[in-house]
């Protein structure tokens, strides 16, 4: 009796005896997808209370030969046998959250950040070039697969099957609804996506944003060259490579620049994206506001906001009170 009464209190005190040392409310564990056992005990090992009693309580339930990668909760006094039952099957989904990446690089880092998958092997799920040309992408739209919102994933994801979930979502988003627009302007969704960055460099105001598109859509029905500054500063900063360059004034010089994302020489949308679009900048192409605006500037009196006007006389007297306000500010760059 005295030997089992013994075994009782070692097995009661191994599985069911709180050993937990941490006073927050919980605490959270990230599980490599090749994580051993050594590598789960050293992360447990500041939350507990007794590390022993953990150890032997996950080879008494199989946990050390059955390691499972994710994102793991550990509540406060849990007990052995909570937590090796949590660690085996309560892998949380964590929210992932990306926008307004200017390349596939920035947004391997983002990512990169919010889940197991290292930059480096998201960049190279994202460049493959056989994937992309298989799903009707190119190297220069391969960003618009991406549609920037908040997403939920389990964190030991890895690069490619973030890239698969984000297929699906890119063919979810574009729907009958919104495919059957994009072809009312003779445009694909690549090229909604390239011009919806446009808009979105061009107006950070969300009710702005359809007026702006209108802009576009006109000139481009009319034949005219888009003559977007925010294309030209996305041209140099992609022939220098320097995509954290800050360019708050676009030169004539800079008019010039032989780049097919030049929109001061080269007719219709650029060949990709500036940046990766809203959402809301992509509906406001799809859904633009009519009316027979063809240029606007900065309003400085109203500052996010701009001036519209139908012709160039109306713009030249709009675009002299910018200038003016741009010299009066010493912004030469």
């Amino acid at each position: 009796m005295i030997a089992g009464g013994i075994f009782a209190y070692i097995v009661y005190s191994t599985f069911f005896t709180p050993n937990t040392s941490f006073n927050n409310e919980e605490a959270y564990v990230y599980i490599g997808s090749n994580d051993s056992f050594a590598d789960v005990k050293e992360q447990m090992e500041p939350l507990l209370t007794d590390v022993a009693t953990f150890e032997k309580a996950a080879e008494r339930k199989g946990y050390t030969v059955n390691i499972r990668g994710g994102k793991y909760r550990i509540t406060k006094d849990m007990t052995n046998n909570d937590i090796i039952n949590n660690l085996r099957v309560n892998n949380i989904p964590v929210k992932v959250s990306f926008n307004n990446q200017e390349n596939t690089a920035s947004l391997a880092g983002r990512i990169a950040t919010q889940i197991e998958a290292d930059s480096l092997s998201l960049l190279e799920a994202f460049n493959d070039n056989e994937y992309l040309v298989q799903n009707g992408f190119n190297q220069e739209n391969k960003l618009s697969l991406y549609i920037p919102n908040s997403y939920e994933f389990f964190w030991d994801t890895s690069a490619k099957e973030f890239r698969e979930r984000m297929l699906k979502e890119y063919h979810r988003f574009w729907n009958e609804d919104r495919l059957a627009k994009a072809k009312a302007r003779n445009m694909t969704p690549s090229e909604v996506v390239s011009l919806a960055a446009i808009v979105q460099k061009e107006t950070a105001k969300v009710d702005e944003r359809p007026r702006v598109a209108g802009v576009y859509l006109n000139r481009l029905k009319s034949g005219m060259l888009l003559q977007a500054d925010p294309t030209v500063i996305y041209a140099i900063k992609k022939e220098t490579g320097n995509y954290d360059t800050i360019i708050k004034r676009v030169l004539y010089r800079d008019l010039e620049m032989d780049s097919p994302y030049n929109t001061y020489k080269y007719a219709g949308v650029p060949p990709g994206p500036i940046t990766m679009p809203d959402i809301t900048a992509i509906d406001a192409v799809l859904n633009p506001e009519k009316h027979n605006y063809y240029y606007f500037v900065a309003n400085v009196e109203d500052f996010g906001y701009h001036m519209f006007a139908e012709d160039m006389a109306q713009h030249n007297r709009n675009k002299a009170q910018y200038i003016r306000w741009l010299n009066e500010q010493k912004i030469n760059r």
